[in-house]
């Protein structure tokens, strides 16, 4: 996903710059070309050679070296950057780049560079907490910086608090939304349900099905990825959560049709991708539950229709997509639920089809409008998402 990118990775004097190694692979692995530019500080913590051993390229430490490859060191790699990315970046390092010090290798970088900057404190917890990197952290993000929220949890110091450098891979997630995409869809704002949502039956059982949200946090991502506002609205799921997403968590249908009908007069675009449990039971459990031949025998009543709902209280110039599960008849039974639900997309694919449906990584859906139908390849759920907002996009400008 980021082929063709050139990353600055800077890394700061703090315990852990080890974990800079990992994400350093990890942006290689995405293809990305990484320049690594480390504090004389972050030396003590881990060697420059390990960076060179993943990148293939010489790591800089010092402003003044003579046998570096640039006639103008921090110019040529200021020049090159489509990113700067600081990690781990400390207290010293941030309040540096907020006042504009230019005292080191990577300071002197950053100063002269005019792309995207991010950066991810982490620090003992009174350090970050302290009125003065507050400040700094505030200064920043009036400068234009992106900064990754630390975790909290043990430090090496031995306190326990916020400060704790995330998850390399987190970090990386960052990374692919501000560079793996161009930004077409900023000022947009997007609604997506996802995942399956729960009926409880007592405290034990529960009516549901097998989804398993991949395909709405697809869409959720790749839209975050270009640009837009996203919303999620998740049912309970197991897979990593994307960033730069507002989650609203929620279990059964009643609350997910709540949830979409507080917010989805606001919304531009709207994609639909949560498999509702079509049944609630209707009973409290000591009541609707019967035992018949070993059998359990349910009253049910139907869940909210919340496409319909959409359809029906859709406003001016919202774009509204439906997802369509079948096991048959995909082209009129999805034409059907266009039709009734009045929506303007429907993507449709067949559970049964192999690398299509619950659970996989990949999808073949079909994108059903009123006067069209395009049937899409096998390919990744991430590119199934963005062929779904391109056509969203098209129907919005059409």
């Amino acid at each position: 996903m980021l082929k063709g990118k050139t990353i600055l990775l800077g890394v700061s004097g703090g315990i852990a710059a080890y974990k800079a190694a990992d994400l350093c692979s990890k942006l290689v692995k995405q293809h990305a070309d990484v320049n690594v530019v480390m504090t004389k500080n972050a030396t003590e913590f881990i060697s420059p050679r390990v960076f060179e051993s993943l990148t293939g390229r010489r790591t800089v430490t010092d402003t003044f070296d003579r046998n570096h490859e640039f006639h103008v060191g921090h110019v040529a790699l200021a020049d090159a950057a489509d990113l700067v990315l600081i990690v781990p970046a400390t207290a010293n390092v941030l309040a540096k780049a907020a006042h504009g010090i230019a005292d080191d290798m990577l300071t002197t970088t950053v100063l002269a560079c005019d792309c995207p900057k991010m950066a991810a404190p982490a620090m003992n917890t009174r350090m970050y907490e302290n009125p003065v990197t507050q400040d700094n952290l505030a200064v920043l993000r009036r400068y234009g910086w992106k900064l990754i929220e630390p975790d909290s949890g043990h430090l090496a110091c031995g306190t326990t608090g916020k400060g704790k450098l995330p998850d390399p891979q987190v970090i990386l997630s960052w990374v692919l939304r501000e560079l793996s995409h161009e930004k077409d869809m900023t000022g947009l704002k997007l609604l997506v349900t996802a995942g399956p949502t729960c009926e409880p039956i007592d405290p034990v059982r529960y009516i549901t099905n097998h989804s398993t949200g991949r395909m709405g946090y697809a869409v959720a991502r790749a839209a975050a990825s270009r640009g837009a506002d996203v919303t999620l609205i998740s049912g309970p799921v197991s897979i990593e959560r994307p960033v730069g997403v507002r989650i609203v968590d929620v279990v059964t249908a009643r609350d997910m049709f709540e949830a979409v009908t507080s917010m989805s007069a606001q919304q531009d675009l709207i994609v639909k991708a949560a498999a509702v449990a079509d049944y609630r039971p209707v009973k409290a459990a000591d009541e609707k539950i019967k035992k018949k031949s070993g059998d359990l025998s349910l009253d049910l009543e139907r869940t909210d229709d919340i496409l319909a709902y959409l359809g029906e209280h859709r406003t001016r110039g919202q774009i509204i997509c439906g997802f369509s599960m079948e096991t048959r008849d995909l082209i009129e039974n999805s034409r059907r639920k266009l039709e009734n639900k009045h929506v303007d997309l429907i993507a449709a694919n067949n559970v049964r089809d192999e690398g299509a449906g619950f659970g996989t990584e990949t999808n073949r859906i079909t994108l059903i409008t009123e006067d069209s139908e395009t049937h899409m390849p096998l390919m990744s759920k991430w590119d199934a998402a963005n062929c779904l907002l391109d056509r969203m996009l098209e129907m919005r400008k059409a």
